[in-house]
């Protein structure tokens, strides 16, 4: 027996999950078919669990540095099992939680894994599914390196442990790498980043992830730039990293090892030939209203759509809504990354919104380049933080904001300032003469651009 619906998703996270209640909203009959527990990875095994544990690094970190102000003497241990307990306290009731959040809506719930039978059908699970439009929002996965790589942790299997290994390997210098190695480090761990390139976390400003890099290495981290992994082994309970650093053959040893070289588009299990979907190594090829190039019964959103936008929760969830407005609506909507902030949850955080210094330039933008050590000023000091540094892009020729970044104590919420001024297009000059409350980590925003 057929079960017919207007559009069935494929997926429970962050898009799947927008898409699901914008398209009920609108009437529409709504199936989601999903493999594993409601709440994808976000939720589950992402930005909410690692984000407890970095306020636990961040902790450790606090209490040292406050030592300066005369309240403690000595940083207390991080009891990780304890931390691990109290992780699960957000994770366990997700499922439950998003299950509740669909009944109410009247979305029904598949379970299984899908995979296309036609252009609008779908096997899930045994169950034969057909849609009047499909939505792949399936996220991504660890993309593999290095043979033997499969013997590495994963960012999930990172999250779920009991006990945390005496020493690390951090194959990659991305987010999840540098992210997870504050945490380790802070908790006790012996921790390796082998980055390939010769900057980490590309895409992220090179003068300011130097600087991260360098300050991460106080916190007793090991930064191994312009290090390509090729073999991974398990030794004797170890594991045995094979690399090439500056053509010589190196070997890096630990007790276990964290895959942490990017994702790549969940899409294998799909069969979208089946389905006439085509898909590059970017995720499934769409137009610019998150339709399928090949299929116009098929949508695709999140960090499985090759629909541009970093591979981030906000951008999930806003092409999410998009998809179901151009499902649903004959005013289509189109997806604008324009204002996205993206930050890693190092200790302290790095942030940065809108174009890079090199593709301005590439753009053919007259910069001005405002940029300054904040490690002297009040709202770094205060903190008992000894680092930090901005620097922002602004047009020559009329004074507007193009993009910037920051390394310090209050990164993430200043950058959301920026991101609310590059999104409304608010001039400079309105930052610098806003009235900020002081003192607050949002009042130096005024001192970035002071000279615009």
């Amino acid at each position: 027996m057929i079960q017919r619906y207007d559009v069935v998703i494929i997926g429970s996270g962050s898009a799947g999950t927008a898409a699901a209640l914008a398209c009920r909203k609108a009437g529409r009959s709504v199936a989601i078919a999903e493999s594993r527990e409601l709440g994808g990875t976000c939720v589950l095994r992402g930005c909410d669990p690692k984000k407890v544990l970095v306020e636990a690094a961040r902790a450790h970190d606090a209490v040292a540095r406050y030592a300066q102000l005369g309240i403690f003497s000595a940083a207390p241990a991080i009891d990780w099992s304890a931390l691990m307990r109290y992780k699960r306290t957000f994770t366990q009731p997700a499922p439950a939680q998003r299950q509740r959040t669909y009944d109410d809506a009247g979305i029904v719930v598949i379970r299984g894994a899908a995979a296309f039978t036609g252009e609008r059908t779908l096997d899930v699970g045994g169950a034969a599914v057909e849609a009047g439009d499909v939505v792949i929002a399936t996220g991504a996965e660890p993309a593999h390196v290095a043979s033997g790589d499969e013997a590495l942790l994963t960012s999930e299997t990172f999250l779920n442990l009991d006990e945390l290994p005496s020493s690390l390997i951090f194959v990659g210098g991305g987010y999840i790498a540098f992210e997870f190695a504050h945490v380790a480090a802070r908790a006790g761990a012996a921790v390796t980043i082998l980055n390939q390139g010769p900057y980490a976390l590309a895409g992220f400003d090179p003068v300011l992830t130097e600087r991260l890099c360098a300050y991460s290495r106080t916190a007793g981290i090991t930064i191994e730039l312009q290090t390509r992994v090729v073999r991974v082994e398990r030794q004797s309970g170890a594991i045995a990293v094979h690399a090439v650093k500056n053509g010589t053959d190196v070997v890096y040893r630990a007790a276990a090892g964290v895959l942490a070289a990017g994702r790549a588009p969940d899409l294998a299990r799909l069969d979208l030939g089946q389905a006439g979907v085509a898909s590059s190594p970017h995720g499934v090829a769409v137009n610019d209203v998150l339709r399928s190039l090949t299929n116009e019964h098929v949508y695709a959103a999140g960090d499985c759509a090759d629909g541009g936008g970093k591979p981030l929760t906000p951008v999930a969830s806003a092409q999410g809504e998009i998809v179901a407005n151009n499902i649903t609506a004959e005013r289509k909507r189109r997806f604008d990354p324009h204002g996205l902030a993206s930050i890693v949850y190092t200790i302290p955080p790095l942030a940065t919104v809108g174009l890079s210094e090199d593709l301005a330039r590439k753009r053919g933008i007259d910069l001005v380049v405002h940029e300054g050590d904040m490690s002297t000023w009040y709202s770094t000091r205060s903190t008992g933080s000894q680092t930090g540094y901005y620097r922002m892009f602004t047009d020559r020729s009329d004074g507007a904001l193009i993009g910037g970044s920051i390394f310090g104590p209050h990164a993430e919420e200043q950058i959301n300032v920026l991101a609310l001024a590059l999104r409304a297009k608010v001039p400079a000059h309105v930052l610098t003469d806003t009235l900020f409350g002081y003192p607050t980590g949002a009042s130096d925003v005024t001192y970035f651009l002071e000279d615009s």
